[in-house]
């Protein structure tokens, strides 16, 4: 959840996040914005709903895909920029 209060942030941008358009803000990972969507980053080989672990780049469950070249990154360490398109799968 998304602080709202007391919080100096950057200028509102929109993410493509699945398909879907969401608000995210100058300056938040990738992550941060994600979370505000959904907790779950991914399914595990048991169809359970994982999240972020260690939100500082070395556990990889916050993997996920930039559409459209492919390139897999790790949400928590890469910055939201305008018009990035995101999948979880």
């Amino acid at each position: 959840m998304r602080l709202h209060h007391g919080i100096d942030r950057g200028r509102r941008i929109q993410i493509i996040i699945d398909g879907e358009r969401v608000d995210a803000f100058e300056g938040e990972t990738l992550a941060a914005a994600m979370i505000e969507q959904s907790p779950a980053f991914r399914r595990d080989t048991k169809g359970m709903a994982r999240g972020m672990f260690c939100n500082m780049g070395t556990c990889g469950e916050c993997t996920v895909t930039l559409l459209p070249g492919g390139r897999r990154v790790r949400a928590c360490l890469v910055p939201a920029q305008v018009g990035m398109d995101v999948t979880r799968d």
